[in-house]
């Protein structure tokens, strides 16, 4: 169970961002009995407490505007065969329009273009590759994409959870406000979250806004260079609504704390920031936030634990600091804690 910096020699390695060890029964394979059972760790300045999401009602002051990413998880998981035979599954990473989408292509070898690849019972729907991406493909259908899915696509849970979708999941695995449809991945702060907490938070006087980030599957993967400054973040979607834009402004311009839910609120929050004030409007965001980024806009975050050496990690290494967060990590694997998607959460204070 130990736990460790990447290294504290920059020389080799980011002198920011950590590794950890984590015994498989510690990744979370089913969510809580409920979604307010999840753990969470409180990481303030100069403590940490234990405690249940359902405490989360207390831990958010009046007058804070609390921000949650109503993105809808959509069935982007296709399995099919190239039509010389051979297994491939797609990922679609983004929808370009009603036929076409980026996706990630696994096969035994690189779909060329030209290659069609079949999809569901009967090889009853055909994509053709245009052509290649970086490390995405543009798949061309032959049908409408929201039928495809309707009809063959799969819930595309984490490869760390080792079960295919069921029932449980696919309620489980959209947060409780999902509204828009277009992620490949859940905002997983956000499955924590019920109906009932969020009324209380409202009468509590907490000020519930919404914002949209399409979460691509590119964010969850891991780093491929050792210098972070060599990464190049997949590009996602995000709209930021006026009322929720106008909240958040007024709450910074009177010093009300702005908490956001999920490391995806706070890419889209800190990209929406221009002139002084956040923005509304929709807009294509590859913000990769790394310790030394100075956050302009969000005071506290809710986030689940990260799998090591991602971007995520990073971020909210950024975000509380890297020896609070190397803390808190120690904490919660010597505390039981659960990690990843379905697992627990923390509640992190800015550092500084």
């Amino acid at each position: 169970m130990s736990l460790a910096l990447l290294d504290p020699e920059p020389v080799t390695r980011p002198p920011f961002g950590f590794e950890f060890e984590l015994p498989p029964e510690r990744i979370a394979q089913t969510p809580a009995g409920r979604r307010e059972d999840s753990r969470l760790l409180a990481v303030g300045r100069d403590a940490m407490r234990d405690l249940h999401f359902g405490s989360i009602v207390e831990e958010i002051a009046p007058g804070s505007v609390l921000v949650l990413n109503d993105t809808r998880v959509i069935a982007a998981r296709l399995l099919g065969e190239r039509d010389s035979g051979g297994r491939a599954e797609a990922l679609l990473e983004r929808v370009l329009d009603g036929r076409r989408a980026l996706a990630m292509v696994r096969a035994s070898h690189a779909p060329r273009p030209g290659t069609r690849i079949f999809f569901g019972a009967g090889r009853r729907f055909c994509a053709r590759v245009l052509g290649r991406r970086e490390d995405l493909f543009e798949l061309a259908f032959e049908d409408p994409i929201d039928e495809v899915l309707a009809q063959a696509g799969r819930l595309p849970l984490p490869p760390y959870i080792r079960h295919e979708p069921g029932p449980e999941d696919l309620d489980r695995y959209q947060t409780v406000y999902a509204r828009a449809a277009g992620a490949v991945a859940a905002p997983t702060a956000g499955l924590h979250f019920t109906e009932a907490l969020l009324g209380a938070l409202r009468a509590r006087g907490v000020l519930v806004h919404f914002l949209t980030l399409h979460v691509g599957a590119g964010t969850f993967q891991p780093m491929r260079t050792i210098d972070p400054a060599q990464h190049r973040m997949h590009s996602e979607r995000t709209i930021v609504p006026g009322e929720t834009a106008d909240a958040v402004n007024a709450a910074r311009r009177e010093g009300r704390p702005v908490v956001a839910v999920g490391t995806t609120s706070v890419r889209a929050l800190e990209s929406a920031f221009a002139d002084g004030a956040v923005q509304a409007g929709a807009r294509e965001t590859s913000l990769f936030i790394v310790p030394g980024y100075v956050f302009r806009v969000v005071d506290r975050m809710i986030t689940n634990f990260h799998l090591p050496g991602t971007t995520l990690l990073l971020l909210v290494c950024a975000f509380a600091g890297t020896q609070r967060m190397e803390a808190a990590y120690r904490h919660a694997l010597r505390g039981d804690y659960r990690f990843f998607s379905y697992g627990d959460a923390m509640l992190l204070e800015r550092a500084g």
